[in-house]
């Protein structure tokens, strides 16, 4: 058996604290399926008083939580999507792994690398490919892109924006991201720590796992609260035990599936990123969790296109990899995942030999994943010189080229605030918060 790393007492108890809060209330919400605000505060007036000012009036489930998966070694993450196959100039690898194939969306046929094509039916009808520029060339400009370049107010990155007003609606123990993949993540302002996968199974993990105190967590709550509200409860408030409170055995069965996932975790690789994301997103934890594939890297010589082959593939069975863990948690309608880089990599063979790529500022692709997306290829590319770029979009019918409402210069806060839709946030603050661009209602299906 995996001997796993021992965690120093003092970093164990900061995470703990971390991860449950204050009276270990989030490992008593996961124990007893109750939200942690009733814990907290019993004799609440209200049946449910969640808050969500911030979150579209969609019903149940409109607010999603979110996994990113981020880079700043400008991977060539938008060479191989849709929209890239309608010109010979653009070139691709060889490799029969990524052979051009067709795939329909939203009813429409596109052509992709064959990676994309091999996502069940399903997962791809709720896929949205955005094309748009970043506006740099810079890695170290990889903050600033998750700022959208400025566009967010207060210097704010999007994901700080978004995690503030999920949170509330989520019920989560923290408003920050979860950052599980060095990357250089903020929350107004302050630099988050990384926690990475085997820290995860090192604290969650063992004989002394708070996972394992999870029935009697529940019977102690659920017995506290049973005998409060026969004696000064309201009926709204016993019938709220009943809509939430979870059985023994589904504690039981909980525990064993997170324990099973974690103990299962041996280093960094994608499925344990995959992993930690999804059980991090079960703790209810945060509304955020920020991680990273590769999809080629820093790619400048790259002989046959080989590193950019390799990972591309990984990178997309990656992505199936991960909605199977987000179903076996009974998640995947509750979570959206998106994939961007700090810039995307150049396309035309008239600008440089197809034995690898730089670094192109003006186009790059963001891959959305959700309930709330349709299937769909949002703008597109035009040729400017010898080199393809980001065009103009339509924000009613997602079609790039000229005559769109929303300018090359505003397409990457275009997808900022069309991404903030898909998870559930309001037009209100969208607008009010991005100071550039519009949402793209042809990407969203509500």
């Amino acid at each position: 058996m995996e001997t796993k790393t021992m965690l120093p007492p003092s970093r164990r108890q900061a995470l703990l604290a971390g991860l449950f809060g204050s009276g270990a209330i989030g490992l008593r919400a996961l124990a007893t399926g109750l939200p942690a605000w009733l814990l907290a505060d019993p004799m609440a007036s209200r049946a449910d008083p969640q808050r969500c000012p911030g979150i579209d009036s969609g019903g149940p489930g409109a607010a999603q939580y979110m996994i990113l998966c981020t880079r700043q070694d400008g991977d060539p993450l938008n060479a191989n999507v849709p929209g890239t196959y309608e010109s010979p100039d653009i070139y691709h690898s060889a490799d029969p792994r990524m052979a051009p194939l067709p795939l329909s969306m939203g009813g429409r046929q596109y052509t992709a690398a064959r990676p994309w094509a091999t996502l069940e039916p399903a997962l791809l009808g709720r896929t949205c490919f955005f094309h748009h520029g970043t506006y740099t060339i810079n890695h170290g400009n990889h903050p600033k892109v998750l700022g959208l370049m400025g566009a967010v107010r207060r210097q704010e990155m999007l994901i700080s924006m978004l995690a503030k007003n999920l949170a509330p609606c989520l019920g989560t123990i923290q408003a920050e991201p979860a950052v599980i993949s060095p990357n250089l993540v903020t929350f107004e302002g302050r630099v988050l720590p990384v926690l990475s996968p085997p820290d995860l199974s090192a604290l969650l993990t063992g004989p002394n796992s708070p996972l394992l105190q999870l029935r009697r967590l529940r019977d102690g709550d659920l017995d506290r609260l049973n005998a409060l509200f026969k004696k000064d409860g309201t009926p709204a408030q016993r019938a709220i035990l009943d809509q939430y409170a979870q059985s023994q055995e589904q504690a039981r069965q909980l525990s064993s599936l997170l324990l099973d996932n974690l103990s299962s975790i041996s280093g960094t690789s994608r499925g344990d990123l995959n992993i930690t994301a999804a059980v991090l997103l079960k703790m209810n934890v945060s509304p955020v969790v920020t991680m990273s594939y590769s999809w080629g890297g820093d790619n400048h010589s790259d002989p046959g296109l080989a590193m950019e082959t390799n990972e591309t593939v990984a990178s997309v069975a990656a992505i199936s990899n991960l909605y199977a863990r987000l179903r076996e948690f009974k998640l995947e309608d509750r979570v959206t995942f998106v994939a961007q880089s700090v810039f995307g990599r150049t396309l035309s063979r008239k600008v440089r030999s197809p034995d690898g790529r730089d670094h192109h500022g003006n186009h790059h692709c963001t891959v959305m994943i959700g309930s709330r997306l349709r299937g769909s290829v949002i703008g597109g590319l035009e040729l400017v010189g010898l080199e393809y770029q980001a065009g103009a979009i339509s924000s009613t019918t997602g079609q790039g080229g000229p005559g769109g409402d929303i300018n090359f210069a505003d397409t990457l806060s275009a997808m900022g605030k069309t991404l903030g839709a898909a998870v559930g946030v309001s037009r209100d603050v969208l607008d009010s918060q991005i100071t550039q661009g519009r949402i793209v209602s042809a990407a969203l299906n509500t």
